[in-house]
């Protein structure tokens, strides 16, 4: 089996660092980026002959063009792009400051799109490649508190599913990857928080952030783990679209699509009752 060369954004800290390593363990060359390089500096120290440290803010275009034309002239191609830079900002909907929903969406949803952009050329000339988004449950289901991160998710999980059908016949693959509560700094150190707090949502808003905040280090989630799972995705011959990771996530989820379907069923009559009859 070959090994692939990796592009892998977000790599300070968390997800993107340790599939970084695990990518190296494997025996694969990586390009590790960051917005500040020196904070990846020990990763290439300990394996440079595998590794491109390059400085990379996924809202900056002009970063993102000069990161993908130097990691493809030093190492030739970009078989896998890991789409992992992000990070939180919780609050109410009405507690939300637009300049710093906006930027929640320069980085989580525009940044993406537009490094998949840049790279996907090079993809389809090659006949190949794999696309690997590290989403968020948040993507799936919306809660109070984390609307605005949601949003950002579920327009990042739209997007993807319709490349995956895109790029499909020209031998590319894209899965987005969708942890639950895994022990990274999402709910610490990543994470923002409202500065424009209303009392009114204290109880039944404020309360669960603050459980998101008291759960940071406590996550059940382990992300080497989940790390190794990227390494297996990135060589499947048939990546699933989607992939949950996490007990909490999957039950979760299964209780959103039980709900869902008891909705389907209970509003049938009136869904189907707005088409012409047939023949009309």
């Amino acid at each position: 089996m070959s090994s692939k060369i990796w592009f892998i954004t977000g790599c300070s800290t968390g997800f993107g660092r340790h599939i970084a390593l695990a990518a190296l363990a494997h025996g694969d060359n990586v390009v590790v980026t960051a917005r500040r390089p020196e904070t990846i500096a020990d990763i290439c120290e300990q394996y440079p002959k595998k590794t491109l440290a390059l400085a990379l803010d996924v809202t900056d275009a002009h970063q993102i063009d000069a990161a993908v034309s130097s990691a493809i002239g030093h190492f030739g191609a970009i078989d896998v792009l890991v789409n992992n830079a992000g990070y939180g900002y919780v609050g109410a909907i009405e507690e939300g400051e637009e300049a710093a929903v906006r930027q929640l969406f320069e980085t989580n949803f525009f940044g993406v799109l537009a490094l998949t952009k840049a790279v996907l050329p090079h993809m389809r000339q090659c006949g190949s490649g794999v696309i690997l988004n590290n989403s968020s449950q948040a993507g799936l289901m919306a809660n109070p508190g984390t609307g605005y991160y949601s949003a950002s998710k579920y327009a990042l999980e739209g997007l993807m599913e319709a490349l995956s059908k895109e790029v499909a016949p020209f031998g590319i693959k894209v899965c987005s990857v969708q942890p639950g509560a895994f022990r990274t700094d999402w709910s610490g150190r990543s994470m923002q928080r409202t500065q424009t707090p209303i009392d009114d949502y204290h109880e039944h808003v404020g309360s669960r952030l603050d459980m998101i905040g008291e759960m940071d280090g406590k996550q059940p989630g382990d992300p080497v783990q989940a790390a190794q799972v990227f390494i297996d995705l990135a060589y499947m011959d048939e990546p699933p679209t989607q992939l949950l990771l996490g007990a909490g996530v999957l039950t979760t989820y299964r209780e959103k699509l039980t709900a869902v379907e008891q909705s389907l069923d209970a509003w049938e009559a009136v869904t189907q009752g707005v088409d012409f009859a047939a023949g009309e």
